[in-house]
């Protein structure tokens, strides 16, 4: 048995849907951007991995525009019996957040919901959210809310995905 699979059933089969290429057309406080992100399993099954670049145009806030990377692995802790995803960003933060729900609106259209256990190199007490909602066989969108000690989540980016043809 592959570390990546329980039984005969694969684990990625709830994320298979985004293994290939994308592209982003995104919006949220860094302003305007294209993004570029390509998914695949790796080292054996037993980890789902992309790889995301996003440029945002010069803005009033930020007047040179800005170029932001990051790299995400996906894992199943057979233990606990969850998805994790990490985020590792240019900008030293590094996300920890669990798989909170996975619902099927549709055949189609399916709703990913993670939640940060940890955050680090920000605020104590910082919290994130990622949205992931499949609208059909070549679009999602993303949304990612931040929430403040003491506050409720709030948008800070919005991600619309592509696939490559």
């Amino acid at each position: 048995m592959v570390f990546g699979q329980e039984g005969d059933e694969n684990i990625w089969e709830p994320f298979k849907y985004f293994i290939g290429s994308w592209d982003g057309h995104e919006t949220g406080r860094a302003g305007i951007g294209k993004g570029d992100r390509t998914y695949k399993i790796i080292m054996g099954d037993t980890y789902l991995f992309y790889k995301n670049t996003s440029a945002f145009e010069p803005q009033e806030k930020n007047p040179d525009g800005e170029v932001h990377e990051d790299w995400t692995f996906f894992s199943y802790d057979k233990f606990r019996k969850k998805y994790v995803l990490r985020e590792f960003h240019i900008e030293g933060f590094v996300n920890q957040y669990t798989l909170d729900s996975l619902s099927s609106l549709s055949n189609d259209n399916k709703r990913f919901v993670f939640i940060s256990e940890n955050v680090e190199n920000a605020p104590e007490g910082l919290r994130g959210r990622v949205r992931v909602n499949i609208k059909n066989e070549n679009e999602f969108v993303e949304t990612f809310e931040l929430a403040f000690p003491g506050k409720d989540f709030s948008l800070f980016l919005t991600n619309h995905w592509a696939r490559r043809k």
